[in-house]
Order: C-alpha cells, then structure tokens, then sequence
C-alpha cells in the first residue's frame, strides 16, 4: 500500500557479547547486538534489513537495502532504499544512501552522498521575488 515494500523478518541476531570477525553475509533481516571484524552486506535481490543496535560496533564495510544504526559503525555504509541514523548512530566512513532519515544526536565522520548524486544537476537556489 502507497509504495511500501513490505520488510522481510530480522530472523538473524548476533547477540551483545558475541564478536564476529570476517565477512558476514545475509539474506532478508539481520539484527547486530555485538561485534563484527568485517564487512557485513546483503546478499541477493530480495528487499533486506540491517539493525545495528545502540550497543553493537561494526569495523567493516555495510552494505544492505534498509540499513538502521543506532551504535558505531567503522567503515563505508551503503544503504540502497533507506538509511536510518538514530540519536546514538556514529559512522567514521563515508555514507552512500538512496534517502535518508538522520536523528539529533546522531554524528558522521566522512563523505555524505545520496547514490544518485551523479545524476541530479549541483544545488540551485531560488531567487527572491522584490516587490
């Protein structure tokens, strides 16, 4: 309905006190409550979601459709539908995103991009009518 796509299920979680370290792929819905050494990203064309929680750290490179970050994050996010940064989010990386959804509170150490900056003409502002 009004263009939703409808969220596949977290059916995955790496719980707080866990640590991971390599490459993590997934499909569908993946929540991250610990620690992962490596890049975590979504495998395959289905729609997929990424929650990193308040207290999880990833030091790696993110790649997923629905992307979610309330802890710290060390390396590149890319998000291809949805990137939500909430109050405690941090990134040290540069942040591709197709919209973006960004919380006070939280903070972005690198580049800011949406993924079709190439395509959109540079920022045009509107004149003022005098009168």
């Amino acid at each position: 309905m009004f263009g939703k796509k409808k969220q596949p299920p977290i059916r995955t979680l790496i719980g707080e006190g866990t640590a991971i370290h390599g490459e993590l792929r997934f499909t569908g819905g993946l929540r991250i409550d610990g620690e992962v050494f490596g890049d975590v990203v979504a495998s395959g064309d289905e729609t997929s979601i990424l929650v990193i929680s308040n207290n999880a750290r990833v030091t790696g490179k993110v790649r997923a459709g629905h992307v979610i970050i309330n802890g710290n994050v060390i390396g590149p996010v890319l998000s291809d539908e949805l990137l939500e940064l909430q109050p405690k989010a941090s990134i040290v990386g540069d942040v591709r995103y197709e919209v973006l959804e960004m919380h006070q509170g939280a903070t972005i150490d690198g580049e800011l991009r949406p993924l079709k900056a190439d395509d959109k003409p540079g920022l045009k502002l509107a004149a003022l009518k005098q009168g």
